[in-house]
């Protein structure tokens, strides 16, 4: 086996294992299923990874030839250019990443990391400060009580475009929204309504202990978050459409 080919076969051997552990950490940490559908980041991301992990080792392999004077200065330039796409991309989905699962009246609503509005996060009680490493957290947004701060309240989603969901400084534990959401849930069988019968009832034959269901509002798919009504318990989030 030449050294040409040794060469493209261990770069792209290397290429393929760095690709396989961004996976995992994107899939499996970031954005757990179905929250990747949810985003929109599935085909972007496999895009990026496919584009990287092919295109630098066939670049290797083109300007590979034995005895050139610049080969070990052109294929470093091509690895660290790799390298330095690669950082570019996880960069940036990592900044797009599911921050927070947040229970907003009636509906949970998913908040991106780049998202969060950081202004007053000071005043945010300490467990809402940060942003995990580990997957999306959840909470639940804390309700104005004056007519003043509900009037304000709307005029900052309606005029900003600002949520109360990206605001860490309204978020209170989920566990104190749990009237709401035993008022608010849904009955299963309402989800025929948007979704096929066929595909509800395949659903659900998983997840026995969901007897209700909350629409999660996200910016690229809207789906269903499938609760216990008694405890008030989110059981899983499904790839099922909440509305038409």
């Amino acid at each position: 086996m030449s050294k040409r080919l040794k060469f493209f076969l261990s770069h792209l051997f290397i290429s393929c294992l760095i690709a396989l552990f961004v996976i995992g950490l994107v899939f499996f940490v970031w954005y757990p299923s179905p929250l990747s559908t949810a985003v929109g980041v599935t085909h972007i991301f496999l895009m990026l990874l496919v584009i990287d992990v092919i295109l630098g080792p066939l670049l290797g392999l083109l300007v590979y030839k034995e005895g050139k004077k610049t080969l070990k200065f052109d294929l470093s330039v091509i690895i660290l250019i790799q390298i330095a796409a690669l950082c570019y991309g996880v960069y940036s989905i990592e900044q797009g990443r599911p921050a927070w699962l947040v229970y907003n009246v009636d509906r949970f609503e998913l908040v991106r990391k780049n998202e969060v509005i950081l202004a007053n996060v000071d005043q945010a009680q300490p467990q809402f400060q940060q942003v995990s490493w580990t997957g999306p957290q959840l909470a639940a947004v804390k309700l104005a009580v004056s007519p003043q701060q509900r009037q304000n309240d709307m005029f900052t989603e309606v005029l900003g475009g600002i949520s109360l969901a990206q605001q860490p400084d309204r978020y209170v534990e989920l566990t104190q929204a749990k009237n709401q959401i035993q008022q608010r849930a849904l009955q299963l069988k309402e989800l025929e309504q948007y979704n096929s019968k066929t595909e509800v009832k395949k659903t659900l034959a998983k997840y026995p202990k969901a007897d209700a269901w909350l629409p999660l509002k996200a910016n690229a798919v809207d789906m269903v978050v499938l609760v216990n009504k008694e405890s008030a318990s989110i059981i899983k989030i499904v790839d099922l459409r909440p509305w038409q």
